[in-house]
């Protein structure tokens, strides 16, 4: 199986070094209680469950685990759409300790990047204040840096800075204390359009898929791989020219738009909406048809 490298290659290596020991090393060989905090992306947009709902990259990554160990899992998904770094941290965080997981995962802070007024050193303070308390807790903590947008998103250059610079804070933070990252930015795959919505900021059902098969391969779950990181058959259409100009338009119609729109009237779309999994509860074993499907 090919593995893509990307980046400089002593990053890559020590990553696969660190990952090989925390295999190796790990004293908790299961996991009791995972509780995901964050926004969208946590939460599972655009990754529609079939009821009305979203499944997304966290509840895969739950199901993951429980698939591959005997002892049960329960999983609580605290995330909502829209939220910024520190709402996540003092909306979140506090109820997720309480419910005394052995691991979360948090991620946020792309709904800071993309507003006129970032505030990056914010940010990083609520990393530090999530990360040092989690981990002083004795909870194995997990996060993931952001591909490159500006192949994907008309948008991605403005603030391609901005992203590098969360993606530099999220790693120097996670390795102070000892958090597990799974570093997108250096896998080509994850820029690949195919894995995206048609907002340009939210994975697909294959995104979310990869997502959490890169996770669960980062966290060394048993029955995981590097598989995730081979590229997807075929070249991406990418659209050229005029096709390229109306694309763009349509994109800003129907998405850039409305996301404006709300912005202006002080309008976020997290507003109103209940965590969809506020209890953590047990996640069922999948089916043996289920387990044995193409699934990432």
């Amino acid at each position: 199986m090919m593995v893509i490298r990307s980046g400089p290659p002593d990053r890559w290596e020590g990553a696969r070094d660190d990952l090989v020991q925390r295999r190796n090393n790990r004293v908790v060989t299961t996991f009791r209680r995972y509780v995901a905090i964050g926004d969208s992306s946590t939460e599972g947009l655009e990754d529609p469950d079939g009821n009305g709902g979203y499944r997304g990259w966290a509840d895969r990554l739950a199901q993951k685990i429980a698939d591959h160990q005997d002892e049960p899992l329960e999983y609580a998904n605290l995330a909502i759409r829209g939220l910024r770094m520190r709402e996540i941290r003092t909306n979140q965080f506090e109820a997720a300790l309480a419910m005394e997981p052995d691991l979360l995962s948090v991620f946020g802070g792309i709904n800071d990047v993309i507003v006129p007024r970032c505030d990056l050193v914010s940010i990083r303070a609520d990393y530090v204040i999530i990360f040092s308390q989690a981990r002083r807790q004795g909870i194995d903590v997990l996060s993931f840096t952001v591909p490159d947008l500006a192949s994907i998103n008309p948008l991605g250059m403005a603030f391609r800075d901005r992203v590098t610079k969360l993606n530099d804070i999220i790693r120097t933070e996670a390795e102070r204390y000892d958090v597990v990252v799974m570093d997108f930015e250096n896998y080509p795959v994850a820029q690949d359009p195919r894995l995206w919505f048609a907002d340009r900021l939210h994975g697909n059902e294959l995104g979310h898929q990869i997502v959490a098969a890169a996770l669960a391969w980062r966290l060394g779950i048993d029955g995981s791989d590097d598989s995730w990181t081979t590229p997807l058959e075929g070249e991406p259409v990418r659209p050229r020219g005029r096709q390229l100009v109306t694309g763009d338009i349509e994109w800003a119609m129907h998405h850039l738009a409305p996301w404006l729109g709300r912005g202006i009237r002080r309008m976020r779309t997290g507003y109103g909406i209940d965590p969809k999994r506020p209890i953590p509860t047990v996640v069922p074993k999948s089916s043996v048809s289920e387990a044995g499907s193409r699934e990432l």
